[in-house]
Formats: C-alpha cells, sequence, structure tokens
C-alpha cells in the first residue's frame, strides 16, 4: 500500500496510511512514505503511535520486534523505545526514534510528516 497525501499545511503534510480497522490493538503497520521512507504505526490498546520505521542503533526494521506495555522492542538486539516519545529505553540503542503524530480520520490512519 502506497501512502498518499490528503492534506498539506505550512510545516507539515498529512498522509493517509491506511485504515484504522486494518491495526488491531497490538498489532503493527509499516508503510513507506515515498516508497523510501519507513514509518511503523502502532496501536496499543486502541491508542494509535507512528514512529520511524528502522531501529536507531542499528538499521533494522521495527516491524519484525514486538510491542510491550507501551514500548517497542527490536528484534535484532533487543533495544526499547517509548512509544510517546521516541526515548531509547534499554541499550544498545542510544538515540531516540523520531515520532510522528498520528490521527484517525473518518476511519484511516493519518500520520503528520515534515514538508
Amino acid at each position: 500500500m502506497s501512502a498518499e497525501p490528503v492534506g498539506t499545511h505550512a510545516a507539515t503534510r498529512g498522509l493517509d496510511v491506511g485504515a484504522a480497522a486494518d491495526v488491531a490493538p497490538g498489532t503493527m503497520l509499516m508503510t513507506w512514505v515515498g516508497g523510501t521512507d519507513p514509518v511503523l504505526v502502532v496501536n496499543v490498546d486502541g491508542a494509535f503511535h507512528a514512529v520511524q520505521g528502522i531501529c536507531s542503533h542499528e538499521y533494522f526494521e521495527l516491524d519484525k520486534g514486538f510491542i510491550t506495555d507501551g514500548s517497542l522492542t527490536c528484534a535484532l538486539h533487543l533495544s526499547r523505545f517509548d512509544l510517546e516519545s521516541g526515548e531509547a529505553l534499554d541499550p544498545p540503542a542510544d538515540e531516540p526514534l523520531v515520532v510522528y503524530p498520528v490521527t484517525v480520520a473518518e476511519g484511516r490512519l493519518i500520520i503528520e510528516l515534515p514538508g
């Protein structure tokens, strides 16, 4: 599925990345913005979060990881990240993930990206 622009603002642009109903609680959806930039949408008990889709420690797709207690764990080296702030909670990662605002509009997941 490709993400498509749904609106533009001076500093951000909203992208429709899929139906909210397709991302059940406890699951994730990886989307590739512009075909090259991975963004991961995570549903934690009905609350959606969007973060960069690649671990900040080493190149590894985070949709292969797992969700626990509001955090995301990378399956490669078990670095854990807070889904609200992107903060690295466990080594070896020490850099945070980029966090994107995500909303649900008319049943669709909309992420806000720069520019």
